[in-house]
């Protein structure tokens, strides 16, 4: 008798799509004003204006890569100013366990781009096929109709124009906006543009309109990392089981008063971006999005049962609710020694960063002694010491640099290239400018092995000056 193989069983389910239902309610209101706002924020930032003078976009925000600047209004940060940009990554993160201490995964069900792509697509894919049951309906029919063929182009040309307005937006931060429109529009923009336009665009497309769910769940690190940043007293989207169960549907005869007050309805299910059931307890795919209690509290409100049956809660919260006590307040909840430390922190670094920037000044140098020679013996017996100095000028035009000794007048200053101690330095560059430095023969300065002193730059447009310490090489007689 022949022997007959069965295919091996898969290990992976495969994907079955995700179709919420559209509900109302604050969060999800809240999620609506929020998205609006950051989608507002990110197409419209790059067209914002601002007067830089002649030599540079008149934009306000903008990643300057090809001179490694960053400007944002009227702050313009150079390379050798990295720190305030890590600086705000330091304030980026400390920000995220501030608020996931405190509220669990917030940032996740509001800010997060992925969400708020995600719930654009949504939203559109609803426009067009229709709520969950529609879609679901549309999903099941194998058959693929005039009908299908046509909601589905529709749906994938709406989402199409939303990628590519997000891939669009995103190369608009790096040069000047309406230039570089013109040139796409003409395909005379560099190769580079729109390879970066079209890698986002495909990235969005798949992203927020297949991957979805999948992305927070297997690519994001972050609902692995947030769990540390949690415990019993953070405040997080949970359901009230000692309340709710046992559940049921009938409402009215034998047995009805012995059952909780969740009517396994199943509407908290049907609205949730990620599919999960909140009823069976905290999950990593729970991103808190709170459209669980949206779509909740209208039901108990349907049946008259009080409101808050999935709310936010804190698992510390839990004991005392069970034997009918009322929860702390939510202030004791956010307000504990985790969270002040977290804002502490990050006020730390902000208050540091603004102290910088007031500080900083507007007239920088850098002098670097040329060591290979250390010196030179002129024939008149006098040394000579030369130094690289770096000229920074912050400003959209020109300006006009004097440099000087501040503090030796047995030392002698000239320029290489120039007849007198000024240097033009060019609007918004750094101008490296050779000094030579000379001590007569018989000095002090020339017999001292190193002597110390002040090189001095002036605007001499404002008057602002700096000073920078260096050594002056002698024979060491």
């Amino acid at each position: 008798m022949a022997e007959t193989h069965q295919p091996a069983p898969s290990l992976y389910e495969a994907r079955e799509p995700i179709f919420p239902r559209r509900v109302g309610g604050k969060f999800r209101n809240l999620k609506w004003w929020l998205m609006g706002l950051m989608l507002g924020i990110y197409y419209i930032t790059p067209w914002i204006r601002w007067d830089r003078g002649p030599e540079l976009p008149d934009q306000a925000v903008l990643l300057d890569l090809a001179n490694r600047r960053f400007f944002f209004f009227f702050i313009e940060i150079w390379p050798h100013e990295f720190y305030f940009v890590a600086g705000l990554l330091v304030m980026a993160g400390l920000g995220l366990f501030l608020f996931t201490s405190a509220l669990g995964r917030v940032w996740c069900g509001y800010a997060c781009p992925q969400t708020v792509w995600t719930d654009l697509f949504i939203l559109v894919e609803r426009w067009i096929e229709g709520d969950r049951n529609a879609r679901l309906r549309l999903h099941r029919q194998k058959k693929m109709d005039a009908r299908k063929l046509r909601l589905r182009i529709t749906k994938w040309v709406a989402w199409f124009l939303i990628a590519l307005a997000t891939g669009g937006a995103w190369i608009f931060y790096f040069t000047d906006a309406p230039t570089l429109m013109v040139n796409l529009v003409t395909g005379n923009a560099h190769p580079v543009a729109y390879t970066t336009m079209l890698v986002l665009t495909a990235t969005t497309f798949a992203f927020g309109g297949f991957a979805r769910e999948q992305i927070c769940i297997y690519a994001c690190p972050w609902p692995r990392i947030q769990a540390a940043m949690m415990d019993e007293d953070t405040l997080t989207v949970g359901y009230r089981d000692w309340r709710g169960e046992p559940r049921g549907k009938h409402r009215k005869g034998a047995g009805a008063e012995n059952l909780g007050d969740c009517i396994d309805c199943h509407a908290c299910v049907n609205v949730c971006p990620m599919g999960i059931d909140i009823r069976d307890g905290q999950q990593l795919a729970c991103i808190t999005c709170a459209l669980c209690i949206d779509a909740c509290d209208d039901v108990m409100e349907k049946i008259g049962k009080p409101r808050g049956l999935i709310d936010y809660l804190a698992l510390s919260d839990e004991t005392r609710e069970r034997a009918g006590e009322t929860p702390r307040p939510v202030w004791k909840h956010v307000f504990r020694p985790r969270v002040i430390l977290y804002t502490a922190l990050w006020s730390l670094v902000g208050v540091g960063l603004l102290v910088a920037l007031v500080l900083r000044p507007d007239v920088e140098m850098t002098v670097a002694p040329v060591r290979n020679p250390t010196f030179v013996v002129l024939s008149d017996g006098s040394i000579r010491n030369t130094y690289d100095v770096r000229l920074r000028n912050k400003h959209g035009e020109e300006r006009p640099y004097a440099l000087s000794i501040a503090d030796n007048d047995g030392l002698a200053i000239t320029l290489e290239g120039e007849d007198d101690l000024i240097v033009d330095v060019p609007a918004n560059e750094t101008y490296l400018q050779r000094v030579y430095v000379t001590a007569p023969s018989g000095s002090p300065e020339a017999q001292a092995e190193r002597t110390g002193f002040e090189l001095r730059l002036e605007d001499t447009t404002t008057g602002h000056s700096a000073t920078k310490d260096t050594v002056f090489n002698g024979r060491d007689n």
